[in-house]
């Protein structure tokens, strides 16, 4: 029996129908991946299929003892619970142990006598239950978790109510990856990871989640990765593709193709008998015609062809930008740092460094990804390369005759009445007051990205955040800007629209192609790898290098970097491990020589300490006893549940020490009596 299945579901909002028929049937383990244009009930369908939307109408059923989690979008989290606790939530009972052992610490910093006595005793019992629920190994696992979503140590402590919208949602992932249900149902899991949350997430899915999955997402490499069957959401339907996402633009294309020819050759023979009953529905052939008509009718009707999505490819005219120099832009020595603020007291806590003596020169025609982890200083450092934010230290110039088209993460400049075409228009007149743009221009700027019909109608004010992005951007590639810099272009694109950018960023400039400079800051691997020629790389710790090539290069570059250390480091281990061996196998020879010359020491080891030295033991490790039962006696210590258990630690282990210690010393005062 399968996981998941929903059978024949239909769903509408309104007079919009979503969802017509749609049917998908999730195995264990399978992995689906879901893609489609923006709207089209992607995560209707999910939400459905997760029981958090009634649909309308057909069939969803979960196999019997299957856990589902679904990442949802907007995550709800205890305001007062820290960003870990939070994350440990996953663990309902571990959590609970551990919110009962705070409890137990908070109640001993008041506690005497009797009373402290019994909540030692309830400690020692929580701590054995904590352990027992696996709460060392659970306690990796969530920082590994969290670590490996971007999160810090640092931010471990910060309450829930602090965190912002993109951190909730990374959060929200950690959870529900922590609580390894039966069935993920992944909702663009990538929002807000940067690349190596991307690549930490894709391990995890291949490597160690066992799962089935159902991911949406625009994210074509991860895709690549994990998926082994597509689900396309298209007019209300699905349609299933077996492989990857690369496999799925292949067989989608040909599926078009034939879909094509197959549409246009029923036009074709419509067109024939419609021009036939034209010709004879008057006359001594006209009830042939009417027949010929009533046939054409259940024909259309029963049979006929929906017209496939359109296969165009990117086809422009756009204004022709000025040339620029030869040399775009020119940095020496460019440093920037913040000042780090604690996210309670507000307290300066030290320096931030984002990028510190940075040397990059940019040519003309050139392609430059900028990378690098979120809070890296990525678009700091692109507002320092236009003359936008003063560096530190350091200096940059912009080349002779640059004219800067800048794409920011808001849907600024937008007049949310104006239609599409009409926004598109006014955006480019805005930016080119001498540049005519006709109504057909603009219409067929808006039909290159993706706007066809009557969405070149709708008002801006009611579009998606992916298609203000698209209107946008059509109207900055039209702006005749020979620098663009585009600063998470795709963040609210679905894949069409991303691939439609990469093809106007790629095309050949007489088909309408970009010609100028491109800054682009992404983390989307795709569309990296398919526009830039160089990277310009932050690590997030102050340091930056240039790289010529696309990220699938110096990924690979960085990968064959870290097998090389991993081999030097084994060679060097091992070299360790046969010196320590040598050393082991000299100092056995030297005690099997000292052996046949001395008699055989005594059982007991302290037997050979003088009586002076153990002595001298026993003071030292009674006067750390009754330093550590001091510190303890304070309230605050109880406070902090690592240190009281570690002084705790410590002094059984000195107990331990002592009683031979003693037992010693009383024999050899025994002896002298």
């Amino acid at each position: 029996m399968p996981l998941i299945s929903a059978i024949n579901i239909h769903h509408h909002f309104g007079e919009d129908i979503i969802l017509e028929g749609a049917t998908l049937v999730i195995e264990a383990g399978e992995r689906v991946g879901m893609v489609g244009r923006n709207g089209t009930g992607k995560s209707t369908l999910m939400r459905a299929m997760a029981g958090a939307l009634k649909h309308d109408s057909g069939d969803i059923s979960v196999q019997r003892g299957c856990r589902v989690g679904y990442l949802h979008q907007d995550p709800v989290f205890d305001p007062d619970e820290t960003l870990r606790d939070a994350a440990e939530g996953a663990f309902a009972e571990l959590h609970r142990l551990h919110i009962e052992l705070n409890k137990v610490y908070e109640a001993m910093a008041g506690a005497e006598g009797a009373e402290l006595e019994r909540l030692l005793r309830r400690q020692e019992r929580l701590d054995s239950q904590v352990e027992a629920a696996g709460g060392y190994t659970i306690d990796h696992k969530i920082d590994a978790t969290l670590h490996g979503l971007g999160f810090t140590d640092e931010q471990f402590s910060i309450r829930c109510c602090d965190l912002s919208g993109g951190q909730k949602a990374r959060l929200a992932l950690a959870r529900l990856l922590l609580e390894s249900p039966d069935a993920l149902l992944l909702d663009e899991p990538t929002n807000h990871l940067d690349i190596n949350g991307r690549l930490w997430l894709e391990d995890f899915l291949v490597n160690e989640y066992r799962g089935a999955v159902l991911m949406i997402s625009h994210d074509r490499y991860m895709l690549d990765r994990v998926v082994s069957r597509i689900v396309e959401v298209e007019q209300g339907r699905l349609i299933e593709y077996p492989g990857n996402y690369e496999a799925f633009r292949k067989l989608r294309r040909e599926r078009r193709i034939t879909m094509a020819r197959a549409w246009e050759k029923q036009q074709t023979d419509f067109k024939k008998q419609e021009e036939f009953i034209r010709r004879f529905k008057e006359g001594q052939r006209a009830k042939q015609a009417r027949g010929r008509e009533s046939i054409l009718e259940r024909r259309k009707r029963d049979t006929g062809l929906e017209r496939p999505i359109e296969l165009d490819s990117f086809r422009m005219s756009l204004p022709k930008a000025p040339r620029s120099g030869d040399i775009v832009v020119a940095a020496r020595g460019v440093s920037k740092r913040y000042t780090n603020l604690d996210h309670q007291t507000g307290a300066d806590v030290g320096e931030k460094v984002l990028f510190h003596e940075l040397d990059v020169t940019i040519g003309r025609g050139e392609r430059w990804g900028i990378i690098g982890p979120n809070g890296a200083g990525k678009s700091t450092l692109v507002r320092c390369l236009l003359g936008e934010q003063s560096p530190d230290a350091g200096s940059v110039r912009l080349g002779s005759n640059v004219v800067v088209g800048h794409f920011k993460q808001t849907s600024e400049g937008l007049n949310p009445d104006q239609v599409v075409y009409r926004a598109i228009q006014s955006a480019i007149k805005r930016e080119n007051p001498d540049v005519e743009t006709s109504e057909q221009m603009s219409r067929d700027l808006a039909g290159a990205f993706l706007f066809s019909g009557d969405e070149q109608e709708k008002p801006v004010g009611v579009l998606s955040g992916g298609e203000k992005s698209r209107v946008r951007l059509a109207a900055l590639l039209a702006s005749a800007r020979n620098l663009l810099v585009l600063d998470e272009p795709t963040n609210h694109l679905d894949i069409p629209g991303a691939e439609r950018l990469e093809e106007a960023l790629t095309a050949d400039p007489k088909n309408g192609g970009y010609e100028g400079t491109l800054l682009l800051i992404s983390h989307d691997r795709a569309i990296i790898d398919a526009v830039c020629d160089h990277l310009l790389v932050l690590d997030g710790e102050g340091n930056a290098e240039t790289f010529v090539g696309g990220w699938t290069d110096w990924r690979r570059r960085e990968l064959a970097r870290e097998q090389e250390r991993q081999r030097v480091g084994d060679e060097r281990k091992k070299a360790e491990q046969n010196r320590e061996k040598q050393q082991r196998a000299a100092e056995e020879a030297r005690k099997q020589a000292a052996a046949k010359k001395k008699p055989a020491p005594s059982r007991n080891g302290l037997e050979r300490m003088s009586t002076t030295k153990l002595e001298e033991r026993i003071e030292q490790v009674e006067t750390r006893i009754k330093a550590i039962d001091a510190e303890l006696a304070d309230p605050e210590v109880w406070r902090d549940a690592r240190k009281s258990a570690k002084l705790g630690d410590e002094r059984a282990k000195l107990a331990q020490e002592l009683e031979p210690l003693e037992f010693e010393w009383s024999r050899r005062a025994e002896e002298e009596v």
